[in-house]
């Protein structure tokens, strides 16, 4: 007596429960008449991808392992078929474990809606057990209408103001898929909140991002930078895919340059070197990060202090010497009130010689600057909002409409040849700000608070740095001299001397 098929099928494809290029390969009819006539599986890039996600799956079940969530970002060019394989991982997802759980966002709701749902719907209506789920308009659920509730799939959109899909997002036991496509998008609020629900122990975990690398910074940005040791991230240059319209790309490259941020975007999978509205590129702060200098003896030394307004900000004394931001170490405090952040400042002026010290006066920073001037340190208040005063700004002869644009085009210009800790925090807040124009043309940088609505931290490493370009301040034959000179003597030296005196 033969089998039942149906059981015959289930058993067959719960044998790839920890294989996704095997179930794909099996649940779908290449090479037979139909619209998969012509292709005999996966692209080699899918075909990695899927391999790479088996493997470390299979590795949370070897003995003595733990279980760990498996993370994969993928950023491409245009046209690679990554719809193909978000709807081959749902499927996968789906069919081999029962009660599996996948959520599905992009980065709009049209993308959701016209691109990758009908892309989901259409593989499912190719595979051999399409009729174990049913496809409505955004979701995918088990036929048994008893299942249908803990057996699914959702394509979901998001906002600030809802992100209830994801910090529900727990399955114990089971299996969860996690899919972000056009990631770089999806705003670092709703990361944090998936990333807080992917918690549950013994639980198969997936979590996938797609898309073009259209923004230099954002989580999406980290997955190939300083998270790269928790995501296994592939770049795909669409040149290498087959079945690419090869000469449209080529035919960009002749007209935009190999190495425009045009090409890197939408061919390359290589991320822009600056947003259309990044005040400062990555590349440039990159470099500086890399960058050996040496500053001399005479440079002056400035320290810069922005002062924590918020319970989630964080106060930054920054610390430079000509050309190295460097070579001292920065400090950073949290949950300081002004007498502590002055006692500290006031410290490392003194211990450093410092030439002048330039602080945040905007808010409780008035209190920093009071209590300094008591103690006698060089200091000055800087106001953000204030009119810059300088009558050349930088090398491209920028305007600026206030006293922290200016600072901030002044670190820009710096940056080219100045070196700077490597630091995440710095990196990111250099290169997170955006900026725009006002009515007279005048550049204008992005709010913090403006910032923190994108999801991104208020940028106190970046403004510290930015506030040591707040005036000039002379060179200083006693500036950076260790803990134990006798600063005052040397400086007062250096005060008396007249040179304009008759000898």
């Amino acid at each position: 007596m033969a089998g039942d098929p149906e059981v015959e099928l289930a058993e067959e494809l719960a044998a790839y429960s920890l294989d996704p290029l095997g179930f794909v390969l099996a649940v779908y009819p290449w090479g037979e008449p139909g619209p998969l006539q012509d292709a005999d599986g996966p692209r080699e890039w899918q075909r990695e991808i899927l391999i790479s996600i088996g493997e470390r799956l299979r590795a949370g079940y070897a003995p003595d392992a733990t279980m760990m969530p498996v993370l994969q970002a993928i950023s491409s060019g245009h046209g690679i078929g990554k719809s193909a394989l978000v709807s081959w991982l749902v499927w996968w997802a789906l069919s081999t474990c029962e009660d599996a759980k996948a959520v599905i966002t992009a980065n709009t709701e049209p993308q959701l809606r016209t691109k990758t749902w009908p892309e989901i719907a259409k593989w499912a209506r190719l595979a051999a057990n399409s009729h174990w789920f049913k496809v409505y308009g955004m979701s995918l659920v088990a036929a048994d209408p008893a299942r249908a509730k803990t057996w699914r799939a959702d394509a979901v959109t998001w906002s600030e103001t809802n992100l209830e899909a994801f910090a529900g997002l727990h399955n114990k036991g089971k299996r969860i898929l996690l899919v972000f496509d056009e990631a770089s998008g999806i705003h670092d609020r709703v990361w944090e909140v998936a990333e807080g629900a992917l918690t549950d122990e013994g639980t198969e975990i997936i979590w996938t991002a797609f898309g073009n690398p259209t923004k230099p910074s954002g989580r999406f940005h980290s997955c190939f930078g300083r998270e790269r040791h928790r995501w296994a991230s592939r770049k795909v240059d669409s040149r290498t895919v087959p079945g690419v319209n090869k000469a449209l790309f080529e035919e960009w490259v002749a007209l935009y340059g190999e190495d425009s941020d045009f090409v890197r975007v939408r061919v390359r999978g290589e991320f822009p070197r600056a947003s259309s509205m990044q005040f400062i590129p990555s590349d440039l702060v990159e470099e500086a990060a890399k960058r050996e200098v040496a500053a001399q003896r005479s440079d002056a030394l400035v320290i810069g202090v922005d002062v924590a307004r918020f319970g989630d900000d964080q106060t930054v004394i920054a610390i430079r010497k000509g050309r190295d931001a460097r070579m001292l170490e920065w400090v950073k405090l949290r949950n300081a009130d002004t007498m502590q952040v002055a006692a500290r400042v006031a410290e490392l002026a003194q211990r450093y010689a410092a030439d002048m010290v330039f602080i945040d006066g905007g808010g409780v920073g008035a209190g920093v600057v009071d209590r300094c001037r008591q103690l006698r340190v060089r200091c000055q208040e800087v106001q953000f909002g204030a009119k810059p005063d300088r009558t050349e700004t930088d090398v491209d002869g920028a305007k600026y409409r206030n006293k922290r644009a200016e600072m901030w085009g002044l670190m820009r210009a710096w940056l080219a040849g100045g070196a700077i800790p490597d630091d995440p925090e710095l990196k990111a807040d250099l290169t997170g700000v955006e900026y725009g124009f006002d009515a007279d043309n005048a550049i204008l940088l992005e709010r913090k608070e403006d910032m923190k609505k994108r999801g991104l931290a208020s940028p106190d490493c970046g403004d510290a740095l930015a506030l040591t370009f707040a005036a000039p301040v002379l060179p200083s034959a006693m500036a950076g001299q260790p803990w134990g000179v006798d600063t005052t003597r040397g400086r007062q030296a250096v005060m008396d001397y007249d040179p304009f005196a008759s000898v």
